[in-house]
Formats: structure tokens, C-alpha cells, sequence
């Protein structure tokens, strides 16, 4: 929470003092404002784990994992704030990384712009894919498959459009009836 705060004042700040950020200046602040890190925090409330014959509770040490950002975390908080700023760019009045790259990169167009962007998402993808691989990982399936289901949550929301943002006219909201709703024929 302190690091979402800190992200939050450090943006007001850019805000106030009408400052455009570099790309590495803006993800360092990007990225915990995503507010990710408190998804994946969250996520693990009440989680219980199946350890051969037990049920193990989530305790204190998988919460600590999670605040020290691992990789995987990083990436998933990656896409989330990149996918939110490509779908978000056009209609939201907020500096995002299409800016901060364009800015950056003397004024490169929108779609040069979102190659390089997209090419950021491949490459946290790649690295999700690379921790979950990991036969060393210093967690459990369970709990990298709860990051790796929230960041499909996140490319299913920003993949065409700010779904979040604008579920009620998006495809949000047929995918949600279509899975929720509407009996799978078998």
C-alpha cells in the first residue's frame, strides 16, 4: 500500500509540475500506481494450498515473496500498466506511456509507439512463461497460477479496448454472459 501511495504522489507531483517523464522514469512510477501489486496481494487472501494429503494455509512468507516483486510479478504489473495506457490513449486526459515513449522517441507516431509497447507486453509474457517454468521457484503452482490467471484477466480486459473502463459498451460484458450466464452445451 505504501509503495501504491508513494507511485500515486509521484505522479501528482509530474502532474502539477507539467513534467514528461522518460520511459524508465514513468514505469518506475507506473507500475506500483497499476495497483497490480494490491491484486496479487489480495489475491492470496484465504488461499489454501493442497500439499499432498494436507491443506496448507497461505501465511506470511508467500505475502513477503510477493511484496519483495519477483519477476513474475513485475511482468504481470507490466502489462497490466501498458495495456491500460495503449487502450486507454485517445480518450483518458493522463500522461501514459504512448506519451512518455512519443515524447521520448522525438514524437514517434502512434503506431510506432504501440509496436514498441506491444513488444514490452511479448516480453513480460515471455517472462511469466520463464518463472513458471522455473523448476527452482521458491513458490508453489497454486500461487504463480494466481498471478498468471490475473494477468490473462488483464489481456482479456485491454486486449481490443478499455474494457475496464468502459464495460458496459465493450465485449466485457459478452464474455461475462457467455460464461456466467449462458449454459455451456456439451
Amino acid at each position: 500500500m505504501k509503495k501504491l501511495v508513494r507511485a500515486y504522489y509521484e505522479g501528482a507531483k509530474w502532474l502539477y509540475n507539467n513534467h514528461i517523464p522518460t520511459m524508465d522514469e514513468y514505469m518506475k512510477v507506473a507500475i506500483p500506481s497499476s495497483g497490480y501489486m494490491m491484486v496479487a496481494t489480495t489475491s492470496l487472501v484465504g488461499m489454501h494450498m493442497a500439499m499432498g494429503d494436507n491443506l496448507v494455509k497461505i501465511n506470511k512468507y508467500y505475502f513477503d515473496w510477493v511484496s519483495s516483486e519477483p519477476l513474475i510479478v513485475r511482468a504481470t504489473s507490466t502489462i497490466a500498466r501498458l495495456m491500460d495506457d495503449m487502450a486507454g490513449y485517445g480518450f483518458e486526459q493522463k500522461k501514459s506511456a504512448v506519451h512518455c515513449y512519443m515524447n521520448q522517441n522525438n514524437n514517434s507516431s502512434k503506431e510506432e509507439t504501440f509496436d514498441e509497447l506491444k513488444k514490452q507486453v511479448s516480453k513480460a509474457w515471455k517472462d511469466i512463461n520463464q518463472e513458471c517454468l522455473d523448476p527452482m521457484a521458491v513458490v508453489s503452482m497454486p500461487i504463480l497460477m494466481r498471478i498468471v490467471n490475473s494477468a490473462l484477466v488483464i489481456y482479456l480486459l485491454y486486449k481490443d479496448e478499455d474494457g475496464y473502463t468502459n464495460s458496459n459498451n465493450s465485449k466485457i460484458k459478452d464474455i461475462i454472459k457467455s460464461v456466467l450466464v449462458e449454459p455451456v452445451t456439451l
